[in-house]
């Protein structure tokens, strides 16, 4: 729901700042799957990093229980009551954990449930623990160096985004201006000279020069976009 409002928003913005007029606004309304897109994506980015992050924190506590005597599968366990302690019942890791808990106790084998969880989250850090974690279980390799190696390997490679991410906050934040900015400049002649941008509404002329505008507007904001997406 929100996802339409803000389309609508957006829509009714840029049709007012650039064209003044109704019909813009009703011909960019087939664009509105794009811009679902456009968030769906933003909005599972976010999700993965923050499942990124309590993954790392999982297998700490996998680890930390492996190191106090715990069979692997009991350590996940544990790592369960752990994910629930620190990012509260309804965080993504304690809901994946809390699946995990009821298919170990079904007797599925844990190197198969920790690939479904790789496979269903899309993310590579996790992809690489269950490729190893797998092999190791097959093979039995040191189950307890293997997840402290491979937790170490998650917390240098999330360090580095971390300091990317501080890197770019301010880019980012100067980036936002410059994405108001256009249409703050209009709104602001637009108020303050009357009738200074009459020339370039309601004809063709006009309409052209602001659709051009719009369209080097649309490409500086996918160039800038591709640009602070930065991928470790």
């Amino acid at each position: 729901m929100m996802t339409v409002v803000e389309f609508l928003s957006v829509d009714m913005l840029v049709s007012f700042v650039f064209y003044r007029s109704i019909i813009p606004f009703l011909i960019m309304l087939p664009l509105f799957p794009f811009y679902a897109k456009y968030r769906a994506e933003k909005i599972t980015d976010k999700k993965r990093k923050e499942l990124s992050y309590q993954f790392r924190e999982s297998i700490l506590s996998v680890s930390n229980a492996l190191n106090a005597g715990y069979s692997v599968e009991n350590a996940f366990l544990e790592a369960y009551s752990d994910m629930e302690d620190m990012f509260g019942k309804d965080a993504v890791i304690t809901a994946e954990y809390r699946k995990m808990a009821k298919r170990l106790k079904n007797n599925e084998a844990i190197e198969f449930i920790v690939g479904d969880l790789a496979a269903r989250s899309g993310i590579e850090d996790i992809r690489d623990f269950a490729d190893v974690f797998a092999a190791s279980k097959r093979t039995g390799g040191d189950m307890t160096k293997i997840i402290k190696r491979a937790a170490s390997n998650i917390s240098d490679k999330m360090d580095v985004k971390r300091e990317i991410d501080t890197i770019l906050s301010s880019r980012k934040y100067e980036q936002r201006i410059m994405e108001i900015i256009p249409f703050a400049i209009i709104g602001y002649l637009g108020v303050t000279s009357d009738g200074f941008l009459d020339i370039l509404y309601h004809n063709f002329t006009g309409a052209a020069v602001m659709t051009i505008c719009l369209c080097i507007y649309i490409i500086g904001f996918i160039l800038a976009e591709k640009i602070m997406k930065i991928e470790v």
